[in-house]
């Protein structure tokens, strides 16, 4: 299976694991920490990114590939649209079947509204059940939530706006009670304290976890309530457009079956998007760790509209995504593995960093390790490093991986790699969007009305990197909330005369701006198809 090259490293790594073990890296400082990301990091190669010159963000620079789908143009002409006999009429429509739309879909329906849950795949299908490592929450004596918003706000380089930040993780230890009464199995001692461990940049154990499944335990619960509630679900039907009404408010979205491309309209008092990330986008070239249908829609969706974005040009490159082998090439490491003793090590044995710096910092450290001091390991889509799993059963004992992080064993099991006994190669992976739409604290854009956001599609929460376990959280914390809000402000709510005339303006816009493209969208789904018939 291995090369004598990559044989011969992986001898010096099982070499010196015991001294590695006992090796305590020392963190970076400040200044250390902002020279790697400056060098390094994807986000600062400026060659990458694009200045918009259309819409609410004109001026400001997005990656390539956002810009391409952001300056398009739509899917539909606002004559092929009939307006006036929606097929569909509710309170609170909300966009995504995700853990935010879920979340936001029990909370609307417990306040007393009519809510209809929209999704282009199926209820569930989100990078929500991909999620491994765990939720954050500071519900434990040495803890609290303001030692939970220091840690964040300096992970996410004092960026975050201070409202969100503070209402994650004040809300957090109530939504760790929410899943638990909803019944979300978390791990727990035998007395029925609940497990917590590290994730990068925490200066607290407060990662709250099922196992490795932590974000399919969760939506398995949240699809569930969904379910049970008979809230109505229209799955494998995409939103291609939203709809204002004559005042300006969003007012319902314009929906594409995915498999006959029939159009749908659907009418709504509020509108929440909760459409998730945009790793299919592929940003660089990079392989990613998403569920196949994040795609940057709720950008596009709001953009279009009129919504602002904020922190649209940063993303999150998770530091460890599968190297090799070649199959599961970007899949996920979850960063519990490194909370639990596993370090990264260098083709010649060496471990080169602390393992829980945070993430933005990591993954620039081993694109650094790889490139500029040619000390990765080649395999067949590139370089990489080690990510020693075998330490977790020397620090924590035998059976720790089984019980622990038996997702991860069997992933990699299934290609004859036991990482109980041998070391895994990792390098980042796309895997979050840091930036997304601007929302107050009450989940709504900033310069929409009535238009909602919650999750991934949010910008701002984070700040420009986001902590491990805080993804999970927001989603929780800003779905119920978007909820709840979207529901309120639906009671006292009149929808005025449907139109799409902003994507008309949008249309003007892109021709006066002498922008020529014949990309539409939101994109939707990504085509890895062959373009050349070789």
């Amino acid at each position: 299976m291995y090369s004598e090259l990559f044989q011969e490293s992986l001898a010096r790594v099982e070499a010196s694991r015991e001294k590695n073990i006992a090796l305590d890296p020392i963190r970076m400082t400040a200044e250390q920490k902002e020279t790697v990301l400056a060098s390094f990091h994807p986000d600062y190669k400026v060659d990458e990114f694009a200045v918009l010159t259309v819409g609410p963000n004109k001026g400001d620079k997005v990656p390539k590939e956002l810009a391409e789908i952001l300056q398009a143009h739509s899917r539909i002409t606002p004559k092929s649209v009939c307006l006036e006999h929606p097929d569909y009429e509710t309170d609170v429509l909300i966009i995504g079947g995700g853990g935010a739309g879920a979340s936001a879909a029990i909370e609307a329906h417990e306040a007393g509204a009519d809510v209809t849950v929209v999704t282009k795949l199926r209820m569930g299908d989100a990078n929500t059940m991909m999620a491994e490592g765990g939720i954050q929450a500071a519900d434990k004596p040495n803890d609290s939530p303001a030692i939970h918003f220091i840690d964040a706000f300096g992970g996410g380089h004092f960026a975050a706006k201070k409202e969100l930040l503070k209402k994650l993780v004040c809300d957090a230890p109530e939504a760790i009670q929410w899943l638990s009464n909803l019944g979300v199995e978390f791990d727990k001692e035998e007395n029925g304290t609940m497990v917590t461990t590290h994730g990068g940049g925490t200066s607290r154990k407060r990662m709250h976890a099922a196992k490795d499944y932590s974000g399919a335990e969760i939506m398995r619960t949240l699809r569930d309530e969904v379910m049970n509630r008979k809230i109505p679900i229209i799955d494998f039907t995409a939103a291609i457009e939203l709809i204002l009404d004559e005042n300006g408010n969003a007012a319902g979205a314009v929906l594409m079956n995915m498999e006959t491309k029939e159009l749908l309209v659907a009418k709504a008092k509020t509108v929440v998007i909760a459409t998730g990330g945009a790793g299919r986008m592929h940003y660089q070239g990079f392989p990613t760790s998403n569920h196949y249908g994040a795609t940057a829609d709720g950008l596009v969706l709001g953009y279009r509209a009129g919504a602002k974005l904020l922190y649209a040009e940063t993303l999150q490159y998770h530091p460890t995504g599968v190297a090799f082998p070649e199959q599961i090439f970007g899949a996920l490491v979850t960063e519990k593995v490194r909370s639990l003793g596993a370090k990264l090590v260098n083709k010649h044995g060496e471990v080169f960093m602390h393992p829980l710096e945070t993430r933005d910092v990591t993954a620039a450290s081993i694109i650094r390790e790889c490139s500029e001091r040619n000390n990765g390991i080649d395999c067949n889509n590139g370089h990489g490093v080690w990510l020693d799993t075998p330490m977790i059963e020397k620090i924590g004992g035998e059976g720790t991986i089984m019980k622990r992080i038996p997702a991860m064993w069997r992933m990699f099991e299934k290609y004859g790699i036991d990482i109980r006994y041998e070391p895994i190669l990792v390098y980042p992976t796309l895997h979050y969007q840091n930036g997304g739409l601007d929302i107050t604290d009450d989940c709504m854009t900033t310069n929409v009305n009535n238009l909602f956001v919650a999750g991934e599609a949010v910008g701002g929460i984070h700040g420009k990197n986001r902590l491990m376990g805080n993804s999970l959280l927001d989603i929780i914390v800003f779905g119920r909330s978007a909820g709840k809000n979207a529901a309120a402000k639906a009671k006292n709510t009149r929808v005025g005369r449907l139109t799409l005339a902003h994507v008309e303006r949008f249309e003007k816009e892109l021709a006066k701006a002498g922008i020529k493209t014949e990309t539409v969208s939101p994109k939707l789904l990504p085509n890895y198809t062959k373009q050349n018939n070789i």
